[in-house]
Formats: C-alpha cells, sequence, structure tokens
C-alpha cells in the first residue's frame, strides 16, 4: 500500500464489502499480511436494507443500498469507533452507477459526522493500479487470491448440484476458504513461499471437491449467469439465486470476477491507445500487468485442467467476448458488464450452454440495455433461452419466472446444434 494510504490505514479495520464471500474474505487476509487490519462486511440482513434505505434517495441501484447499509450498520454498531474504521469501496468509469458508490458514502459519512473515517477507492481507469502504488507484492498477492477464489467457487458450482451427501460442496468450500486465508493472511511469508503455498493449497481445494460424493451424470441443462457484477456474486442481493436454479434441476455457470479485470485491463489499453499514448510507459506498463497476471492465473489454473474440461473460460477477452458482442453492443460505445454480459453469454452459448440468465438490480443500466439486445442474439443463436431477472430490496421476477425458464432451456436441450463437453468424471 502507499505510504499515504497506508498511514490513513494505521491502527483502523478496513472494511471490504461482500461483493463476493469468498474474494472479500481472501481479499481482507491479502491486506492483513501487509499489517493492514481488515475483515469483510458482516453478512447483510434486514437492518442492512433498513439503513441502506434510510441514507438513501431510493433512486439508487440495490448494490448502492445493500453496500451502504452493511457500511453503516457498522457506523451504528454498540462498539463503533471511527477513529479505528476504515472502508474500502472501488470505483470504476462507464455509465453505471457504481461509479457513485464511494462519493456517495463520503457525502452520507460527512453528513453524519465522520468524515475523516478513510474511503480507500481504486479505480477501473488504471486497471485498479492505484491498489497499491509502492508495493507490487500485494497487488499481485490480491489477484492471485483473486484467482484462487474463482477456481474455488467455480469447483463449488461444478460439484454442488451432483453431490450425494447434501452439504458435503458447501463444507468443502469452506474449508477451501480457511485454508487459503491462512496462507494469504501469515505476514511472515516471503513473497517466494507464500506463490508456493498458495500452488499447493490449490491443489488442495481441488481434492477436497474430488472427494464430495457426487453421481455426475450428463443431462442436467447448464445454465449461464451473467450480468450486473455485485447482484450476480451476492447471494443476499439475488435471493440465493444459484442454488434456485440448482433447486430446479440446473447446473451454473457463473461469470466470475477475474472476467472484469481482463475487462479493465483491455479497456486501459484501449484508451491509451485512442489518446495517442499506443507508445508510452503507460502503456508498457500495462502490457507487462496483464502478461504477468495471465501468467499467474494460468499456473494456478493448470490442476484443475482435468476438472475444467468444457469449463473453460475465456481466454482472451477482446477475441473471445468483446468481439462476438460487437454487432450487438460495440465495446468502444457501450462500456462496462453490458458489453460482458452480451458477449459472454453468445461465448457460453458456443460452449453448450442450455440457457442464459442476466441477474441485475431493478432498473440498472447495464441489465436495460443488454435486454434490449438479447433477442437479436437469441435470434442469431438458435433461439437459445435468455432471460432478464432483476432484483430489489422486496422482490424479484425470478420467484415467479423460474419454472417458465427452466422449461424453455430443457426444450433447447433436446434440440441444440452446439454439443457440450464434459469432464471425464461424467458418466455417458
Amino acid at each position: 500500500m502507499s505510504q499515504r494510504v497506508g498511514n490513513r490505514l494505521a491502527g483502523r479495520t478496513l472494511w471490504i464489502p461482500r461483493m463476493s464471500y469468498i474474494a472479500g474474505r481472501l481479499a481482507a487476509a491479502v491486506f492483513r499480511s501487509a499489517g493492514i487490519d481488515a475483515a469483510v462486511t458482516w453478512p447483510s440482513d434486514e437492518k442492512t436494507l433498513e439503513l441502506g434505505g434510510l441514507y438513501s434517495s431510493g433512486e439508487e441501484c440495490y448494490p448502492a443500498k445493500v453496500t451502504l447499509g452493511d457500511f453503516l450498520r457498522i457506523v451504528h454498531s454498540d462498539d463503533f469507533d471511527p477513529d479505528r474504521t476504515a472502508f474500502f469501496m472501488p470505483t470504476a468509469d462507464g455509465p453505471c452507477r457504481f461509479g457513485q458508490y464511494s462519493p456517495y458514502l463520503k457525502q452520507v459519512l460527512e453528513e453524519l459526522g465522520y468524515g475523516d473515517i478513510p474511503v480507500i477507492s481504486p479505480t477501473s481507469r488504471n486497471g485498479y493500479d492505484g491498489v497499491s502504488d509502492h508495493a507490487p507484492n500485494l497487488v499481485r498477492t490480491m489477484w492471485r487470491g483473486l484467482v484462487a477464489a474463482d477456481l474455488v467457487r467455480k469447483m463449488l458450482l461444478k460439484t454442488r448440484p451432483y453431490e450425494t451427501r447434501a452439504g458435503a460442496a458447501d463444507e468443502a468450500f469452506e474449508n477451501s476458504i480457511e485454508l487459503l486465508e491462512k496462507i494469504l493472511e501469515d505476514p511472515e511469508l516471503s513473497a517466494a513461499r507464500r506463490w508456493a503455498a498458495l500452488k499447493a493449497a490449490t491443489v488442495q481445494c481441488r481434492d477436497m471437491f474430488r472427494a464430495v460424493p457426487a453421481d455426475y451424470r450428463k443431462g442436467k441443462p447448464l445454465i449461464g449467469v451473467v450480468g450486473e457484477i455485485f447482484c450476480r456474486l451476492n447471494t443476499f442481493s439475488n435471493k440465493d439465486a444459484v442454488r434456485k436454479i440448482e433447486q430446479h434441476g440446473g447446473e451454473v455457470w457463473l461469470s466470475d470476477i477475474a472476467e472484469w479485470v481482463w475487462y479493465t485491463n483491455w479497456s486501459q489499453k484501449s484508451t491509451l491507445k485512442r489518446n495517442g499514448r499506443k507508445f508510452s510507459r503507460e502503456m508498457l506498463g500495462a502490457v507487462i500487468k496483464n502478461a504477468v497476471q495471465r501468467r499467474d492465473e494460468h499456473l494456478l489454473l493448470e490442476p484443475f485442467a482435468e476438472d475444467f474440461v468444457g469449463y473453460e473460460e475465456p481466454h482472451d477477452v477482446y477475441a473471445d467476448v468483446l468481439e462476438p458482442g460487437w454487432p450487438y453492443l460495440p465495446a468502444d460505445g457501450a462500456l462496462g458488464e453490458m458489453v460482458l454480459s452480451v458477449g459472454k453469454g453468445i461465448y457460453l452459448y458456443h460452449r453448450g450452454a442450455d440457457g442464459i440468465i442476466d441477474i441485475s438490480p431493478f432498473s440498472c443500466m447495464n441489465g436495460i440495455v443488454s435486454e434490449a439486445v438479447y433477442h437479436a442474439v437469441a435470434a442469431d443463436h438458435d433461439d437459445i433461452p435468455i432471460r432478464n431477472f432483476y432484483f430489489d430490496a422486496t422482490s424479484s421476477n425470478m420467484e415467479r419466472d423460474l419454472d417458465i425458464f427452466m422449461e424453455l432451456a430443457c426444450g433447447y436441450q433436446k434440440r441444440k446444434g452446439k454439443v457440450r463437453r464434459y469432464p471425464a468424471c461424467f458418466e455417458p
């Protein structure tokens, strides 16, 4: 962490939003390894919505209310100490209201008399380089922890629909998080030793999931889940949508966090080119960072090659996601998650998915724009079922319409032309 940010956080607990449960916990562990006390926010509840609603106008999107409410629960707790508190809230460019979360949080804290509480806000403008200006090991370890989180979550979703002992996959998930946390938070480990331990730990996580009693039989409809990143990953916000799909007989391929990092890397380089800085120190740094991140991901992913046959994530965010979606939403004009959602939906179609669900907050611009072009996307891709499900604090259309969607997915599965690949563990 830069000296300035490090000084602001001295003696404070840095609270990290629960955008993804596992990613939040591992990010907090990485900060602890650098001597910064960090923790993921408490599980959201009705108090979250009460406080989020009390200190917002109602025009904000649902994730804004949830994250604000979770932070304010800390502010309103009995043992709250403003001198020992800090909040972590990244930001981004583009049309999404996410870019206003951090400024609005600062405004609310100021109005409550807590304007001195630091709000740490790295930005997508520079690919989140600002997380740590003078501690490259922290940034790299954060990336490695994020990749590990995505891998473990992917193993969970690949395993849980087939488990024969209820709760076994969730148990492996929790044990995996604890194992990874211990390595990532240990301040005594050198960068080299932590990297070696992390690679070994991800193999242990893989083996824990392989040991889950399961009946891998082909035939479950594979549902790709795209959409707004917080709402699709935060189980409180989406009312545990993935489990609901599983309860309806489906298996979920959930878009991960890393795809957003690859997108912001591409966007950073694209912006530099447009500004006439194709050959610049900034471009060189962006290219090197991307290459280093890609190498780290490859090394962590390598032991999972057999497990993820048929579940391979895009190798190149431009060629595999943005370019296929370009005729519907060109990524040089439409910015943010909408281009990822549309392009990833097409990518999943080619991998044999039986339906695509877009999970977004109610009134989300990314969801609305994506929905406007999904009809054309489906028409050009064998009429694969694509459905938007919107969520807010009181209701969701998923409760009403998921039965119908799954029937459509099962019907498409019987007539689709794209063949799904399976790992060797699956029975015919």
